[in-house]
């Protein structure tokens, strides 16, 4: 069986919309809490230069640093993505939206699956959502574990069960 690693209780996601926030929300994280480095919105020098600062930050806070999508540079704690684009070692998070997608997680082997949308989002206004009921029903079949997103904020993130599969929740912007 593959190594496990920890799986954060929180996870922020990076994108264009929190960039000009992100160091403030990263500076807010609590140790252990995880950082997905997305920003395919930057030229590839632009997004190194991005992640060798954001690399030194967050492991000043204790906080992993896991890629997303192509290469970043030296450091990473892990990976983002679908499924079928999971490599490397480390943290492996993967995205889901249905059950059939968190059981080609599981087979990928993903440490957690970040289940989403569970609530109306701002970057996605008017997209279907789970809902909570769904996505606890969801999370509650998952052979891994899984983190709530989608419209998720420190509030929404109240209303989840502590412990059984759901691991904890991510964000966005829901934190900044």
């Amino acid at each position: 069986m593959a190594k496990r690693y920890p799986v954060p209780r929180l996870v922020l996601l990076s994108d264009a919309r929190n960039d000009a926030v992100l160091d403030r929300a990263l500076a807010r994280l609590p140790r252990g809490s995880a950082l997905v480095f997305r920003h395919y919105h930057l030229s590839a020098p632009e997004r190194r230069r991005r992640w060798a600062a954001l690399r030194r930050q967050a492991a000043s806070r204790g906080v992993a640093l896991i890629a997303a999508g192509a290469s970043c540079g030296r450091g990473a704690q892990g990976h983002y993505g679908a499924p079928s684009a999971l490599a490397g070692g480390g943290l492996r998070l993967a995205t889901a939206h249905s059950l059939r997608e968190i059981g080609a997680a599981a087979r990928a082997g993903a440490d957690a699956v970040l289940l989403s949308p569970v609530l109306p989002t701002r970057s996605h206004p008017g997209a279907p959502v789970l809902g909570m009921v769904r996505f606890l029903l969801l999370a509650r079949q998952s052979p891994c574990p899984v983190l709530a997103l989608g419209g998720m904020t420190r509030r929404a993130a109240r209303r989840l069960p502590r412990g059984g599969r759901v691991q904890g929740w991510a964000a966005i912007d829901g934190l900044s």
